[in-house]
């Protein structure tokens, strides 16, 4: 199983962006999936999550409103769309996938396969 992240960069303050994870080895449409960023000094945090169940969405409070998750089945590829950036949102943006699970989409330890990370860069 491979998750290939791809599609982040600089950008400015309020500038748009999209994220996405090209997934192998396995059928997105079957899993859940979430997206999760990392910024220097600080622990791993939830950000995205869309649930194979019912495709319901879910959102860290810091993104609400900002970001939006997707997937396109047909090409088994995850998205993070993301507008109004701002420089806390400067971070390496990590997907995933899990089995499904009643685990709440935020329980990072819940998820069985990484991508490699995409850098995100927001100046201000």
């Amino acid at each position: 199983v491979q998750l290939q992240a791809s599609g982040g960069g600089l950008v400015q303050a309020g500038d748009s962006l999209r994220l996405s994870c090209a997934v192998s080895g396995l059928t997105l449409r079957n899993y859940d999936a979430g997206w999760f960023r990392q910024a220097p000094g600080k622990e791993r945090e939830f950000v995205a999550g869309i649930r194979r169940s019912n495709g319901n969405t879910y959102y860290a409070d810091s993104v609400k409103g900002r970001f939006t998750i997707s997937r396109d089945n047909a090409k088994n590829t995850l998205y993070l769309q993301m507008s109004s950036l701002k420089p806390e949102d400067t971070a390496v943006y990590y997907c995933a996938t899990r089995r499904p699970t009643a685990q709440a989409v935020g329980v990072i330890r819940s998820y069985d396969y990484w991508g490699q990370g995409t850098q995100v860069t927001v100046s201000s």
